[in-house]
């Protein structure tokens, strides 16, 4: 992909823009921000470290909406934050007239690029930028199940002593308290993660797993989570550049899958340069149907 722009210069705008030059997804990063100075300088900065990591990827930064031209790849992590004590649906209303605006400069500068949305509450205004923009159901589409089955993996780890390079998770629905972590399916080095763990070091996980934001926001206090983050929407990147048809949970508009319409959840999907190439439908039980279905009311609550 020739240029990626990241709209919001914040931590997890920066820390992305930082990863995306290190690893050289492409050739020019831009970072916009409407604070005056602050993606210039973040810009300026990832640049000052690129003799130390190897990297010859172009990073500009500025408040002129025109500098989004030509961007295959538009990723938007602008917004009010949460603070301690707030959910993701707390900054709905702000963040919704961000979109608006995100939205409308993408529309006017990068008519035919991809639009991945991280602002929370991700899965609605996934649902909203897709409305507005007009465009196909795959070309817009959100972070969320890749960072909360990272954050998954992760307690397993903790739990289990095992390496978490060996462990795979999924996690589905919501970015929020409701969200199903999914025990069934997920393995450690291909053996069923439930070989390892107890009902009850279960229950543990996915708990942490729902409130791991919330973890992270209430140790720290002044900051939300943002090298997970970062880490987590480079992974979906990486997927698309490299058009490596990665199956990651993502937040689609479903489209009759698991039996909704226009509706966002985090779902695994094929992930290319087309963006969203497939939902993937799991055969799921009982029990986690009602999961799924729980967790995407909540989400329609906020609709």
């Amino acid at each position: 992909m020739n240029k990626i722009s990241i709209i919001g210069a914040g931590r997890v705008g920066e820390s992305t823009a930082q990863i995306l030059a290190q690893r050289g997804m492409c050739h020019e990063v831009v970072l916009l921000d409407v604070r005056e100075g602050a993606a210039a300088g973040a810009a300026l900065d990832i640049r000052q470290s690129a003799a130390f990591h190897g990297f010859d990827t172009r990073v500009v930064g500025g408040s002129d909406p025109a500098l989004l031209k030509d961007s295959g790849l538009v990723i938007v992590t602008a917004g009010s934050p949460r603070k301690p004590g707030m959910s993701r649906s707390d900054v709905l209303d702000v963040n919704r007239a961000v979109i608006d605006s995100v939205v409308d400069q993408v529309l006017e500068n990068a008519p035919d690029s991809l639009l991945l949305l991280v602002t929370n509450p991700v899965d609605v205004l996934t649902l909203h930028a897709w409305q507005r923009t007009g465009w196909e159901r795959n070309r817009v589409f959100g972070q969320a199940g890749v960072l909360d089955a990272a954050r998954m993996a992760s307690f397993m780890a903790e739990e289990t002593g095992l390496s978490v390079k060996d462990i795979q998770t999924m996690v589905i629905g919501g970015h929020g308290d409701s969200m199903v972590p999914l025990t069934r399916f997920s393995t450690i080095n291909g053996v069923p993660a439930s070989t390892f763990l107890t009902p009850e070091t279960i229950q543990r996980i996915n708990a942490r797993t729902q409130h791991g934001g919330a973890e992270v926001l209430e140790l720290r206090q002044n900051s939300s989570a943002y090298n997970g983050p970062a880490a987590a929407i480079a992974t979906m990147v990486e997927a698309i550049c490299n058009n490596s048809a990665r199956v990651l949970p993502s937040v689609c508009i479903l489209d009759g899958e698991y039996g909704q319409h226009d509706i966002p959840a985090g779902v695994p999907a094929i992930l290319g340069n087309k963006g969203i190439e497939k939902v993937i439908e799991l055969p799921l039980d009982d029990t986690e149907r009602a999961g799924l279905q729980a967790s995407i009311d909540s989400i329609k609550a906020d609709l």
